[in-house]
């Protein structure tokens, strides 16, 4: 936190790779528009960057841009009441996730496979790592504890493990994002 509040764009690059999905998945089921989204968490990372010096004052960065996104979301409801427009955009998209149905799950479920693939491709040090996180919710710090290891090893080791998962589902023509929130999302 403190490299980026110094303007480190590589500090914020890992920290944009460990959040992306992360805020991505937890603002689709409350927006539930792709593309409104993935504009919101875009929105949110911007602000962070344009207001990186603040960052020395973020005691816990999971819960900070949990209610930063949560309030991004309000925001945008509160925007599309008032926005004919944006209203039936939202109804679309609503109607449009209740009629997915089969080909939905069956699509679900092939995400899952390639993607636990990809997770089964990862070092066991990097996939223990990749599980505690996004399974089991711990944060760098907690994981550092439980495995005896700085917290450095374990950001990089996430930030590597991201990569390398990211890199399998394109190579087999699955976009990350949509597996990532597939995936995390049950």
């Amino acid at each position: 936190m403190s490299q980026i509040a110094e303007g480190n764009e590589r500090a914020f690059r890992q920290l944009y790779d460990l959040y992306w999905a992360k805020l991505y998945n937890y603002l689709i089921r409350i927006i539930k528009s792709p593309e409104i989204t993935e504009e919101i968490v875009i929105d949110i990372f911007l602000k962070l960057w344009t207001g990186r010096e603040l960052l020395h004052n973020i005691q816990h960065l999971d819960g900070f841009l949990r209610k930063v996104a949560y309030n991004k979301a309000m925001d945008f409801f509160k925007i599309a009441s008032r926005d004919e427009q944006l209203k039936r955009i939202v109804a679309r998209e609503m109607e449009m996730e209740e009629t997915s149905g089969a080909d939905h799950r069956l699509l679900d479920g092939e995400s899952r496979g390639i993607l636990q693939q990809a997770i089964l491709q990862l070092s066991p040090q990097r996939r223990l790592i990749f599980t505690l996180s996004r399974e089991k919710g711990l944060t760098h710090e907690q994981i550092a504890r439980q495995l005896n290891l700085s917290r450095n090893t374990v950001r990089n080791s996430m930030a590597e493990a991201l990569k390398s998962i990211r890199q399998y589902l394109k190579s087999n023509d699955i976009e990350p994002l949509i597996a990532l929130g597939v995936f995390f999302s049950s």
